[in-house]
């Protein structure tokens, strides 16, 4: 009998500009050796105070009209009480507010179900920690 909850924690590097990572072939990858075929949900958490997940369209643009947003809402200036690290940081610790560290998405047969355009992302605004982990789990 397959397990009922198995996870993997992918290790990313996102660089020092402000990202948009698709993880839908992750995710998928994932899936193919954890839901062997199974119905169930596939949860993702990211463990860092300073990014978060969402579910949108990539490659047509919203990506960046995401960080474009991201930036007329959350300056990169110093108004913020938050001061360590590289100007503006103190945005990227608001940015989890407005951008969820986790999301569960159906599984169906196996397959993650999304939309024909929804894609998978991690939202990464932060410039000083390139290193992020997103944690994958799978409940059948």
């Amino acid at each position: 009998m397959p397990a009922a909850f198995t996870t993997k924690v992918l290790d990313l590097t996102t660089g020092r500009s402000e990202t948009v990572t698709d993880l839908t072939r992750a995710c998928e990858d994932f899936l193919a050796e954890a839901a062997e075929g199974r119905d169930g949900l596939l949860n993702l958490f990211v463990p860092h105070a300073t990014a978060g997940l969402a579910i949108l369209e990539t490659g047509a643009g919203s990506d960046d009209d995401l960080l474009t947003a991201l930036h007329h809402l959350l300056p990169a200036d110093d108004r913020w009480q938050h001061r360590h690290g590289s100007p503006g940081h103190g945005r990227d610790h608001v940015l989890p507010a407005l951008v969820p560290p986790h999301a569960t998405l159906p599984v169906l047969a196996g397959r993650l179900s999304l939309g024909t355009w929804q894609s998978v992302c991690l939202v990464d605004t932060n410039k000083d920690n390139p290193d992020r982990q997103v944690r994958l789990s799978f409940l059948g």
